[in-house]
């Protein structure tokens, strides 16, 4: 069992609705919520259970009725003070039990150790499926000084930590000799530890003041008491949790302290032999608190053969919780080989000068060697993924259709017609059906007339055929996304009010003549290119001069057709919208506020140089990672909520809304997707829907991601009722449209 004191996440008022209360369990991913009355005593519990109870007795529902009617009003409870036996044989008949005090207001909530959904340090919630959190050891590094703690807190921060750690002793209590450095009957290591623990530990008010430090930064203070009075200063100060040092691993008394305050504990191992970490493991579990065991050898340095990483594995069976490196050794590579072996905790000592007087600055990593490993750290955590079956990335995908090849007719086929291999053949590009299923299409009747030369789709396995597009009901203006040699076999198959071109550079000089005819009775948007002859990506935000001019040039070009486009539509509107991709990426890695401020000055200069009557810029929605042809750069513009806003009021112009870049936008940065659309609709001209997964999985067919399109339907209505769309769906277009004649029916059923 495992207690939880921080019980906020999962705790309601009485009079809260249950349309509140179930978006509260929707969005922690709940099955248990503690119900409050006004003052603060438990009222009842609610859960799944008690919903479809509730369900099933009432002929009538709303969504509107007080969670405090319908939760159970006489759960199982136990009181704080209860025996752990007693509280565990409770915790046979329920998941959860709320821990109560003599006035029935909860102060914690038992659980099986296997519900808990992760152990919280400040802001950062650690778990198995998370990345790693990265201690920067000051300890005493400071040498006694404020100002030098100060400086390596900001240092620590810069370098990536997520937390500066730091050690407190009260030598009196601590030391059989209380603390005196000079006696003479000390063993030399005791004396020297003495001389420069006297020498070199801060004040507690000064180190008080260090925490707050942290704070200001954005950096999570921690310290490791050495001795019970330390711990008591501790928890009155207030830290979100403790670090016990390996020297205390075997210290029952001092562990039962800290375990009595219930603030998660990280556990160094070293200086332990198995049997006391097995002892301590149940002394830890007995008292309920949420630990993680750090692997770990107290040797300064650590010489790399006594290291014996492959033991974290075994550390995490016997404490069957979250397991963390506090390495000695030189270098960074260790502790990056630990995150690749699953440590969910990285602590490495940290200094400014190795030369400094203390055996830790020795061992110690300076700021530039301590970044390096924070970037090490974070590149394995994000590259080991959780050992599930192999998926394509989206990177992938796209050059498999560049690169592979696909199933291709060598011969004209009739509707009906039994397929033979030699009817087939292998070639390139790869944006049909896959080599390997060929065979699966001989003897198949073909569901449609083919040439020689047409690529074969999955659906063609199918015997009904691909997806057969229809007369669409929607409430707002819909169009598709087409090319020139396309549109018009796909506007002959259903009813778009208009139609969004998707030009390449090559389209830039097509005899446009020859592809429209005039009085096309629908509105026309235009997609502009984002890669140019060259290899020119489109970027009006760069500070090379010749690189944007470049780019300025080329939408010129974008602006010049569309408006020879223009001329063989009939229903469009004073100004025809050209969505571009503005620019703004990075390849390394995502760009600083001032180098962003500076890209934002660039685009609005780029965009004056653009202005023309008849026609509007709108700078798409950005993913945070977006795919440029099969490899993944870094996006730095269009992406918040706020910044968006702003350039859209100073360049007077309004965006294409991209709901599944923005959706991997939200998800990346934890912004409230719903909030994201309140905000940024009253600025939308058009927006792209498709389904989104993860932070770069774009693109998706409707339903396949995570986008609540009921929702994004009702705030298109509120937020955005005239703004026009197509469904983008990657590859939509091909079979004639198969992908978005698909997402329509979906979207149509969804009410959008």
């Amino acid at each position: 069992m495992i207690f939880e004191r921080n019980f906020s996440y999962c705790s309601t008022k009485r009079v809260s609705t249950l349309k509140e209360t179930l978006k509260l369990m929707d969005s922690e991913k709940l099955r248990f919520v503690m119900c409050l009355d006004e003052t603060g005593r438990l009222w009842g519990v609610l859960t799944p259970g008690d919903i479809n109870r509730w369900l099933i007795a009432e002929s009538s529902h709303s969504l509107n009725v007080e969670v405090g009617d319908i939760c159970n009003q006489n759960p199982i409870v136990a009181y704080e003070s209860s025996e752990s036996a007693e509280i565990r044989q409770k915790l046979e008949k329920v998941a959860y039990l709320p821990l109560v005090d003599r006035e029935n207001r909860p102060v914690a909530l038992a659980m099986r150790r296997y519900l808990q959904k992760g152990i919280k340090l400040g802001d950062r919630i650690l778990k198995e499926d998370g990345g790693c959190y990265i201690i920067a050891e000051i300890g005493n590094n400071h040498n006694g000084s404020l100002k030098l703690a100060k400086h390596l807190i900001d240092k620590a921060k810069e370098s990536g930590a997520d937390c500066a750690k730091f050690q407190m002793r009260d030598l009196q209590t601590l030391y059989a000799n209380s603390g005196n450095a000079n006696d003479e009957k000390e063993n030399l290591g005791s004396q020297y530890t003495l001389d420069l623990l006297q020498k070199n530990q801060l004040s507690t008010d000064d180190l008080f003041e260090a925490f707050e430090h942290c704070k200001k930064i954005g950096i999570e203070p921690l310290c490791t008491p050495w001795d019970l009075a330390s711990i008591e200063k501790l928890e009155e100060y207030g830290l979100s949790a403790f670090k016990v040092a390996s020297a205390d691993l075997t210290n029952h008394e001092l562990l039962r302290k800290l375990a009595e305050t219930g603030k998660p504990l990280i556990c160094s191992t070293g200086m332990s032999q198995e049997s006391e970490i097995r002892q301590t493991v149940a002394l830890l579990r007995k008292y309920g608190v949420a630990y993680i065991l750090l692997h770990c050898n107290s040797t300064y340095p650590a010489p790399f053969k006594d290291i014996h990483l492959a033991y974290l594995e075994r550390l995490k069976k016997i404490g069957d919780c979250l397991i963390g490196y506090s390495g000695h050794e030189r270098d960074i590579f260790v502790p990056i080989a630990a995150a690749t072996l699953g440590a969910k905790v990285i602590e490495k000592h940290f200094t400014i000068d190795r030369n400094l007087e203390g055996n830790d600055h020795k061992i110690s990593l300076l700021p530039d060697e301590f970044a390096r490993m924070v970037e090490g750290i974070n590149q394995v955590s994000s590259a080991m993924g959780m050992g599930k079956e192999r998926e394509l990335s989206q990177g992938e995908m796209m050059n498999r259709v560049t690169l592979a090849k696909s199933v291709y007719a060598k011969c004209d086929l009739k509707q009906g017609e039994v397929i033979q291999e030699e009817m087939l053949e292998i070639k390139s590009p790869g944006n049909g059906l896959q080599p390997n299923q060929l065979m699966k299409l001989v003897g198949k009747s073909i569901s449609r007339t083919m040439k020689a030369g047409d690529v074969f789709y999955p659906s063609d396995l199918l015997g009904s055929g691909s997806i057969k597009p229809k007369q669409y009901n929607f409430h707002t203006p819909w169009g598709i996304a087409v090319r020139h040699h396309d549109y018009n076999e796909l506007l002959a198959m259903s009813n778009p009010s208009l139609l969004e071109f998707h030009l390449s550079y090559k389209d830039l000089d097509l005899d446009h003549g020859s592809f429209f005819s005039s009085g096309i009775s629908k509105n026309l948007i235009v997609h502009a290119p984002e890669l140019f002859a060259g290899d020119h990506v489109l970027d009006l935000t760069t500070n090379d001069k010749a690189y944007r001019e470049r780019s300025i040039a080329e939408m010129k070009k974008v602006i010049a057709v569309t408006k020879i486009l223009k001329q063989y539509f009939s229903n469009n509107k004073e100004k025809i919208g050209i969505i571009t991709n503005v620019g703004g990426f990075s390849i390394n890695g995502p760009l600083n506020t001032n180098e962003r401020e500076e890209k934002r000055k660039t685009l609005l200069e780029s965009i004056e140089q653009l202005t023309d009557d008849g026609i509007e810029i709108w700078p798409q929605t950005m993913p945070p990672f977006p795919w440029h042809f099969g490899g993944q750069r870094y996006h730095n513009l269009f992406i918040e909520a706020d910044e968006i806003i702003e350039m859209c009021k100073e360049a007077s112009m309004k965006v294409c809304l991209d709901v599944s870049h923005s959706k991997l936008a939200c998800n990346y940065y934890k912004y409230s997707f719903q909030q994201f659309l309140e905000k940024v609709l009253p600025h939308t001209a058009h927006i792209h829907v498709a389904d989104a997964s993860g932070v770069d999985g774009e693109g998706l067919q409707i339903g396949e991601g995570e986008i609540d399109f009921y929702a994004l339907g009702e705030n298109i209505k509120k937020y955005a009722p005239n703004a026009s769309w197509i469904p983008e769906i990657w590859q939509g277009h091909e079979n004639k449209g198969e992908g978005f004649w698909k997402a329509l029916s979906l979207l149509e059923n969804m009410g959008l």
